[in-house]
């Protein structure tokens, strides 16, 4: 009886708790706009480096904080098919024995044939296909030292009780951005995913606390 009081409390422990599931992408997922330095002297100039854009391109992300939009155009197959062959047969023969050149009979054959074969084959074959698409907004996180972007953004759509977790993160050349915009396919160390907290994810784990219970108890 113990055993489901304790069965009782674990489920309304978990049914209580939302957790945000665990992530792969570069963190964090977000970065505010780093403060200007002052700069040690006027120099007389109109454009400062510090807030350099350039007149005659359309603003794009280029600094810490700055937002991209990121087209996700994930797409992905993968086919493996194995295949293996084995046979095998021997067989052994005694004759009949004999003692001083004599046989031991003269009735009856004492002599021993035996042979055995096996052959088998083996054929396998497995298929994946994952699509994956949508459209989010990045933040740019670093600047690295040879100017590519590492970006990464997170959203989060709630339903109801629910909440599901697109996230995205990856490495950004400049020159590949166009309108502030580009697809994921050009995005160096890309890691999308898209995970949720449902209630699915909670009974997966009261089912394997239920079992694990249940084998211990003597009920």
């Amino acid at each position: 009886m113990k055993t489901h009081y304790v069965f009782v409390v674990l489920t309304a422990i978990l049914a209580g708790c939302a957790s945000v599931p665990d992530s792969i992408v570069q963190q964090p997922t977000t970065a505010r706009a780093q403060p200007l330095a002052a700069t040690a002297a006027h120099n007389g100039a109109i454009f400062q480096n510090a807030a350099y854009r350039p007149l005659f391109e359309d603003r794009r992300a280029r600094m810490v904080g700055d937002i991209l939009t990121m087209n996700i155009v994930e797409k992905t197959t993968a086919t493996k098919a194995t295949s293996d062959s084995d046979s095998k047969s021997g067989s052994i023969a005694l004759a009949t024995p004999k003692l001083f050149g004599a046989p031991l009979s003269t009735t009856t054959d004492l002599a021993v044939t035996s042979s055995s074969a096996n052959k088998s084959d083996n054929k396998a074959a497995v298929s994946s296909a994952n699509t994956f698409s949508g459209t989010m907004a990045v933040t740019v996180i670093e600047v690295l030292p040879n100017g590519n972007l590492m970006v990464s953004g997170e959203k989060q759509v709630a339903f109801d009780k629910n909440a599901e977790f697109i996230r995205f993160s990856g490495v950004v050349n400049p020159d590949a951005i166009v309108s502030n915009t580009i697809a994921s396919t050009q995005v160096a160390d890309a890691r999308v995913e898209y995970r949720t907290n449902t209630r699915i994810d909670t009974t997966e784990v009261l089912s394997h606390i239920a079992r694990f219970v249940f084998s211990l108890s003597p009920f």
